[in-house]
């Protein structure tokens, strides 16, 4: 919290929480250069207890402002951003007020499954169809001898998948990279 510099101008404003005479003002709102009026506050105590509420006003100056900070910058490279799981991604930053200069990363584009490999009922949207109403939800199968060997052959591929994956970690290396080893070491097995 800064004080204000002007006695006489901080004294005729009142607190944003309670009303009182005002004497100190958000340091982020100085920063912003936001009107003093919303940015007033009687005590370091008033100030952290209304914290929560009022770092919003910060967030929705950055966003209004035309063309200007990071957050233009962001949207026009491409950035995708999940608003709300489940939901489709989206351009729009999302209602965020960052710390540091830590962003996340853009979206990279979807691998392509070939058209020999066939994908289960929840490859394009993420729900699975048949299993939530199957049989097998309330009874134990008793797999045959084909099935056991077939799930061994699963396992062994899925434990070459991962070890390709494992060979791939070292410094520098993205998580791209070790996803497009994985996608061609799960396809070509």
């Amino acid at each position: 919290m800064a004080g204000g510099s002007d006695a006489a101008e901080t004294t005729s404003l009142s607190c944003v929480r309670c009303g009182k005479p005002a004497h100190l003002q958000c340091p982020k709102c100085m920063e912003l250069k936001l009107p003093r009026e919303g940015a007033a506050f009687c005590t370091q105590d008033c100030f952290k207890a209304s914290w929560t509420s009022h770092k919003s006003v910060h967030l929705k100056a950055k966003l209004s402002a035309p063309g200007t900070g990071e957050n233009s910058s962001l949207v026009s490279e491409g950035w995708r951003y999940c608003i709300k799981k489940g939901q489709a991604r989206t351009p729009k930053l999302p209602h965020f007020d960052w710390t540091g200069t830590l962003r996340p990363y853009p979206i990279s584009s979807k691998l392509t499954v070939p058209a020999y490999i066939e994908l289960p009922d929840w490859a394009l949207d993420g729900t699975p169809k048949v299993e939530p109403n199957s049989d097998l939800q309330h009874v134990v199968e008793i797999k045959t001898p084909d099935q056991i060997e077939r799930m061994r052959e699963t396992c062994r591929i899925a434990r070459e998948v991962l070890d390709a994956a494992a060979r791939m970690i070292r410094p520098g290396v993205t998580t791209d990279e070790i996803d497009r080893v994985v996608h061609e070491a799960t396809i070509t097995a």
